[in-house]
Order: structure tokens, then sequence, then C-alpha cells
């Protein structure tokens, strides 16, 4: 036991060491049974003044290494020791995210990101993100536990399933709402589009779109007519010809014989030709 205590501190050091500068070693394991724990690098997220950011300067632990079983209701349940956490986000790739509408989409837009990825636990006073970076000094955090645990295997399977299922009255309910917003949208933007047609901006142009065009003008009736009538004989002549097979078999034999005679008399007509060229010296 004394031996296998040196080693995972040994390892430890070596973790730790091992961390980028600014970066603080978090050991955690996934359940009890776990022996080698994972590390998981915490430091505080650091952004400019005014960037206008989702994740707030000095409330905002900033997570490296997260493993895939991980989810946001884990990673708050296992920071919540340090203070009230309001929001965990968990992300394939750390970069600038801006100010957006959150998607509340139940069965669009959704992204299942596979592989360790990186998350943002944002608390609600700095003290927990201090909190959250002496927890290194405590032995291994477990992930899942009795009260709470994380479903693995077949359990997980199982609930992919099911809420892979999809509920017919809410997926209608939510086409529903998503297409009377895009009607309400499109018809504020010809609402706008209407009241800005024809007049000039700053600089004097003026914007032209299809709708305020000049429509072409109406056919008369006379000429209605004469289209429809030269249209209804086109389509008689395209029924009435070759309407049976055997038809179209019988034309195509007379065009070829029609050919052939045409040969055959060209052939005569040359030879008469040549048979009365003679030579004439004087």
């Amino acid at each position: 036991a004394a031996s296998r205590r040196a080693k995972m501190a040994a390892a430890k050091e070596r973790v730790v060491g091992a961390a980028p500068a600014g970066y603080t070693a978090l050991a955690v394991k996934f359940g009890e049974r776990q022996r080698s724990p994972h590390y998981l690098l915490v430091k505080e997220h650091q952004v400019r003044e005014g960037a206008g950011t989702t994740h707030p300067p000095r409330r905002t632990l900033f997570v490296l290494n997260v493993p895939p079983y991980c989810s946001p209701d884990s990673l708050s349940r296992l920071f919540s020791r340090c203070g009230h956490v309001q929001s965990v986000e968990i992300c394939e790739k750390p970069g600038p995210r801006e100010k957006k509408e959150k998607l509340t989409s139940k069965f669009f837009n959704r992204k299942i990101v596979t592989g360790f990825q990186v998350a943002y636990v944002v608390f609600r006073q700095p003290s927990g993100v201090q909190a959250a970076k002496a927890l290194s000094q405590e032995g291994p955090l477990l992930i899942s536990t009795e009260s709470r645990p994380v479903k693995t295997g077949i359990r997980k399977w199982i609930a992919n399933y099911k809420a892979s299922v999809v509920d017919q009255e809410e997926l209608k309910a939510e086409v529903d709402t998503y297409m009377q917003d895009y009607d309400k949208k499109i018809a504020e933007e010809e609402a706008k589009a209407a009241k800005e047609e024809g007049v000039p901006d700053e600089e004097g142009w003026v914007k032209v779109t299809r709708k305020g065009r000049k429509p072409g003008l109406p056919r008369t009736e006379a000429a209605n007519l004469r289209v429809l009538e030269k249209e209804k004989q086109k389509r008689a002549r395209k029924e009435l010809l070759n309407f049976y097979a055997w038809q179209h078999r019988e034309t195509k034999r007379e065009h070829i014989a029609q050919l052939r005679k045409k040969f055959e008399e060209d052939k005569q007509r040359i030879a008469l030709m040549r048979a009365q060229r003679k030579f004439r010296p004087y």
C-alpha cells in the first residue's frame, strides 16, 4: 500500500510538473474502483476588457482535458463544493465565443462531440475559481457516485435510444413555432423594404429590387387566342403522328425506300452522263 501511494504521488508530480504554465492539475476518477486518476488542467479564464463574451472574467474557470463521459451536470456537481455554479459549457476546442442566441431546439442543430473536450465553468462569485484551483491539494474527486451515477455501457445506449425517439406532437409544436417566427420576420422585412422603396440613401442612390421593376404588358385577348390555337394544333399533330408503333416502323421503311429509289436514279443519271461523254478534237 505504501509503495502504491508513493507511485501515485510520483505520477501526480510528473503530471503537475508537465502541466503548462498557469494551469493547475486536478486529480479525478470515474468511480471508486478506478485505480489510476485522470487529471484536469484548470486555470482562470481571462479575456480582454470589452470583448463581450459569454464567459465573464474573474468568475469563469477554464478546464482542459475533459473526458468524454463528463457531462455538464457532472462538472457542475464536481465544482459545486467550491461555490454556486451558474453555468457549464462544454466545447470541442477553445476559442472566442461571441454572444449569440441560445439554441433551444430539441430536435435540430444537435451536434454530438466525441473525444476529450474543454469546458467553461462560470461561478456566481469570483471566490469559486480560487476554491476550484485549491482542489489540487485534495485527493482524487469522483465523477460518478452512488447518488449521482454516470451512465455507461448498455445503460448509456438505452438512454440514448430513448432520447432519439421523437415525440410527434412536440416536434410539430416546435416546427409550428419556428414557422410562425419565420413568417413574422419575413413580413417585417417586406414591410421595411416597402417603406424604404424609392427612398434614396445618404449618397443619393436608390435601391432597385425585383418587385420595384415595371411589369411586362399583358397580352391582348386576340394574341392569347392565337397562341392557344397554335398550341392546340401542335398538340394534335403530335398525337396523330405515329400514334401506333407499327405506324412509326412503316414511316421509317417508306423513308428508307425513297432514299434507295433516289440513289438508283442518281446512279443511272451519272452512268448516262458518262456514256454521252465523247472525244471530239475538231
